[in-house]
């Protein structure tokens, strides 16, 4: 499961956890229990390179390990080739979308998300960080789903017959 902040990811993937009865991976869940403190902890310690270097080393460990899963990757999974690479090549990317309006709804009060570029009030760094993503986010997709205004129910039940509809899921 891919997707900017606020787009929905870890409801959505829970829910699909629950209905298709696989395991659920949280890289970001993964990334606290491995470092032993809170993202914002590791980003202020470690600087985001070293975030980014501990969430690939993570998607690697999952990948290796897990097969017929979900995986709730964090928004900058995508920044690094390699993990888009490991999760195309072990299975399909849904790609969670939502207008600009509807992120900031859903994440300006978030104080678990730390700032991504310092300097720019925060409805401007998430138009940018958005801006910089877009092509990466929908290169990596296999699947793109809208959530601006929908359910996560709904989201989920058009993933599972898109996955069916392609022969991907039984």
């Amino acid at each position: 499961m891919l997707g900017y902040r606020g787009t929905g990811k870890s409801v959505i993937a829970r829910i699909l956890s629950e209905e298709l009865g696989r395991k659920l991976y949280r890289v970001d869940d993964l990334i606290v229990q491995t470092a032993g403190k809170p993202i914002p902890e590791v980003v202020k310690q470690e600087g985001w390179p070293g975030f980014r270097k501990l969430e690939s080393e993570i998607v690697s460990r999952v990948v290796g390990e897990a097969r017929d899963c979900i995986i709730d990757c964090g928004g900058g999974v995508v920044l690094d080739d390699n993990n888009i690479v490991l999760l195309k090549r072990e299975g399909k990317c849904v790609l969670l979308t939502a207008s600009l309006s509807t992120i900031i709804r859903r994440t300006k009060k978030d104080r678990n998300r730390p700032a991504l570029k310092e300097g720019l009030s925060f409805e401007e760094e998430q138009k940018k960080i958005l801006a910089d993503r877009h092509e990466k986010y929908q290169s990596a997709a296999d699947y793109i789903c809208d959530t601006t205004s929908r359910r996560p129910g709904e989201t989920t039940h058009d993933i599972i017959a898109f996955f069916k509809e392609q022969g991907w899921l039984k």
